[in-house]
C-alpha cells in the first residue's frame, strides 16, 4: 500500500458517473440506483463542480423535506470538494478521507487545484488496497519464518 498510486493501482477502467449542476436530486438518486454507486460527480463538461452522495441526499433533501424532483444538484451538492491527483498515493487519500470524514474523493487531472475529473476513489476501494497489502505482508512473513511454501494451497 505505501507506494500504490490512485491511478492505475486503485482506480482502473472506471466509468464516470456524472450529472450537470442543473440536474435534480431525483436524477441523482435514480442514477445512483441504476449504477449501484453512492456518489455522483457534478460536472460541467469535464470540469468538476461538486459531488453529491447518498448522505447529501438523505440530509439535504429527504430530511429537509425538499422535493427531490424540483431540487437542483447545485443547491445540495458539496461544491468544490477536496480532490487528489492521479499520482497521489492511496495512503494520502485514506488519510484525507479519515481526517475530513468522507467516503468519496474525486480524482482530477490537476489534483487539489481541480481540473478535468478523472475518477473517484471510495473508502471501499481503499479498503481493498489495504486488505491486499496486509495479505501480502502475512504471506511474506510466513515465508520468512516457515519457508517459502508454508501457505501454498491455502485459500483466503
Amino acid at each position: 500500500m505505501p507506494n500504490r498510486k490512485l491511478m492505475p493501482d486503485v482506480i482502473k477502467d472506471q466509468q464516470l458517473v456524472t450529472l450537470p449542476p442543473d440536474a435534480t436530486a431525483r436524477d441523482a438518486a435514480v442514477l445512483m440506483a441504476e449504477r449501484r454507486v453512492a456518489a455522483v460527480l457534478v460536472t460541467e463538461g469535464r470540469t468538476l463542480k461538486g459531488i453529491v452522495t447518498e448522505r447529501d441526499l438523505t440530509a439535504r433533501v429527504v430530511a429537509a423535506g425538499r422535493d427531490a424532483a424540483a431540487t437542483r444538484l447545485a443547491e445540495v451538492m458539496t461544491a468544490n470538494p477536496d480532490t487528489l491527483g492521479p499520482n497521489a498515493r492511496a495512503i494520502e487519500a485514506l488519510e484525507l478521507m479519515e481526517r475530513r470524514h468522507y467516503r468519496h474523493l474525486p480524482v482530477t487531472a490537476d489534483g487539489p487545484d481541480g481540473g478535468a475529473v478523472l475518477g473517484i476513489v471510495s473508502i471501499r476501494d481503499l479498503f481493498a488496497v489495504v486488505r491486499a497489502h496486509l495479505e501480502d505482508e502475512i504471506r511474506d512473513r510466513e515465508a520468512f519464518i516457515f519457508g517459502s511454501n508454508y501457505s501454498v494451497g491455502v485459500s483466503p
